[in-house]
């Protein structure tokens, strides 16, 4: 268990993802693919691999924090090479396919993200990783559990 994880109960809010018009068709494949072009697919892709599909509320900060990754001179400056990056999200997230029913809550999620929603207590937050992890490290800030991660900031 994530041994900060007490100390941020209160700390983000729970208000859900405003429920918005976002429509998937099928691809030729068979697999559900999102529609709004290529930056909204990868920005959907990170959504989907990343964050328990059931949280709108999971979902919100792992857009937001791909969001401060665009905006930061630190990292590539379009969602699909922030989310392409090797090694920074879920192995495959570019190629997997995505067949869950959940897909389009999670298109209205990236929707809302692209319109500017982000989840307040991830704030500038750049980094996250699964729920319950610790690490000996002293430059990470918590700042959030959403979605079964834990999101922070590196000091």
């Amino acid at each position: 268990m994530l041994a900060l994880a007490p100390t941020l109960a209160g700390c983000f809010s729970s208000s859900p993802v405003d429920a918005l018009t976002s429509v998937s068709e099928l691809g030729v494949t068979g697999f559900a693919r999102p529609r709004g072009g290529r930056e909204k697919e990868c920005l959907v892709r990170a959504m989907y691999f990343e964050s328990n599909r059931s949280s709108e509320e999971g979902l919100l900060a792992v857009g937001t924090v791909v969001m401060n990754r665009v905006a930061s001179p630190k990292f590539p400056n379009t969602i699909c090479k922030v989310v392409g990056q090797p090694n920074q999200f879920a192995k495959g997230v570019m190629t997997r396919p995505m067949t869950s029913s959940a897909l389009p809550k999670i298109e209205d999620a990236a929707g809302a993200v692209l319109r500017g929603k982000r989840h307040r207590a991830v704030g500038s937050a750049m980094f996250f990783h699964a729920e319950g992890y610790t690490f000996p490290y002293t430059n990470m800030h918590y700042v959030a559990v959403a979605g079964g991660n834990a999101f922070y900031k590196k000091l």
